[in-house]
């Protein structure tokens, strides 16, 4: 069994994982970024749409350039590339990672690792809806797929379950393709998505969006025929006599995403709702020598965003293989009012620190208050589809570190 020894390993090559390793290689750590895919870029590939690199690189790109960009740094860093190869195993102990790839299974051993494996999508099955499973029934990432890479169409005549941004993009990518989209449903009361998506992809076209609603039943035997979506209440549960019929061959989810980190679960611990491990403000996880950063520790909002976690753990990894990071007291910070993801959940007093949250409901005035409102930020027009960002200075992460409890929490005003 052949085995590789390196400074800084990568898993996973999506936006989180070309910036990681791109990082690491420039810092002067020997790097190899390893990808399952035969090519870098992950889902990018298939987001043919504009609306990426505006924070990263100024301009707007569809997701193939921002890969593309990406891909360039990563050439320029010299980080070693092995694609077709997934990971079959990390060892707590010896930090050894099993690979297996085209040439069969090998062993790499490094010095830090970055998990940036990235999310993947709810299944159908996971949301419990009686009746048959036809034919006609796709993740809204598998349907994206099927259209832009493949150039197939899933059906003539769709409704989709699920406003997050996904969802509400391939709304107006079927409808552009000739597919009749009858409409888009929501069980929440407000759209899961960016507001912009919400205009550009369903008012600009007439695509109905019904919010409060969820499907209820399926319908057909070999092919999907129809479904049966129903009003909720507050709940999440179906309000007697709301019942209506859609006559639809293709019923598209964007029910969805969870960090797709159970490989290093069993020994680091994953936030119960983040759904990731838990990272402190150098990305790192319970386990010194492991960082984690982009859409597997917690889905976010723009891969911009994902992106530039990326570059930071990938940093601090590079660091921590030439032996440069103190071993510090953290401040652990937990969740409070209104507060539901939150990245990081451990404060490094040694560096600035980026905290990410989600807010349950849309609010038109907030402020997020921190450890008593040590920091505080005024917030206008919040909502759950965006991620809010608040700084904590060095000298603040002091003043929080002789609380007892340090609490994020986001108060309506």
């Amino acid at each position: 069994m052949k085995s590789y020894r390196t400074d800084v390993l990568v898993i996973g090559g999506g936006a989180a994982g070309l910036a990681a390793a791109s990082a690491a290689a420039e810092a002067g750590r020997e790097t190899i970024l390893i990808e399952r895919e035969d090519s870098p870029g992950g889902v990018l590939e298939q987001c043919i749409h504009p609306g990426f690199g505006v924070h990263r690189y100024r301009e707007e790109l569809t997701g193939p350039e921002f890969a593309a960009r990406l891909v360039e740094e990563l050439d320029a860093s010299g980080a070693e590339v092995l694609t077709g190869r997934s990971v079959l195993a990390i060892d707590p102990k010896t930090r050894a990672v099993e690979t297996v790839g085209p040439e069969g299974v090998r062993t790499i051993r490094p010095k830090a690792v970055v998990f940036a494996t990235g999310a993947r999508e709810r299944p159908f099955g996971a949301l419990r809806i009686p009746g048959p499973r036809p034919v006609g029934i796709f993740t809204a990432g598998l349907a994206q797929k099927l259209v832009n890479l493949h150039n197939l169409l899933p059906g003539r005549r769709a409704l989709i379950l699920g406003s997050g941004d996904i969802g509400l993009i391939m709304a107006r990518r079927l409808h552009l393709e000739g597919v009749e989209v009858v409409g888009v449903l929501e069980l929440k009361p407000f759209p899961g998505g960016l507001m912009r998506n919400v205009v550009q992809c369903l008012d600009d076209y007439e695509i109905p969006l019904h919010l409060s609603h969820t499907v209820i039943a399926v319908h057909g035997t070999k092919r999907l025929t129809g479904v049966t979506a129903a009003r909720v209440d507050e709940t999440g549960r179906p309000i007697t006599g709301t019942a209506r019929e859609f006559a639809v061959d293709t019923l598209i989810l964007s029910v969805g995403l969870i960090p797709e980190a159970e490989l290093i679960g069993r020994f680091v611990g994953l936030d119960p709702i983040n759904r990731g491990p838990c990272v402190d403000s150098r990305w790192r996880t319970r386990a010194p020598w492991l960082f984690a950063a982009g859409n597997s520790v917690a889905v976010f909002d723009l891969v911009d965003t994902v992106a530039a976690a990326g570059e930071s753990a990938g940093r601090f990894a590079a660091r921590f293989a030439e032996n440069d990071i103190p071993e510090v007291r953290k401040i652990p910070i937990s969740r409070g009012e209104n507060v539901l993801h939150l990245v990081p959940t451990e404060i490094d007093p040694g560096v600035p620190t980026l905290i990410h949250l989600r807010v349950p409901r849309p609010m038109q005035r907030a402020q997020v208050r921190i450890g008593e409102g040590i920091v505080s930020r005024r917030l206008i027009g919040v909502r759950p589809a965006e991620m809010v960002e608040v700084e904590v200075p060095v000298e603040a992460a002091e003043e929080l570190a002789k609380l007892a409890d340090v609490k994020v929490e986001v108060v309506e005003e």
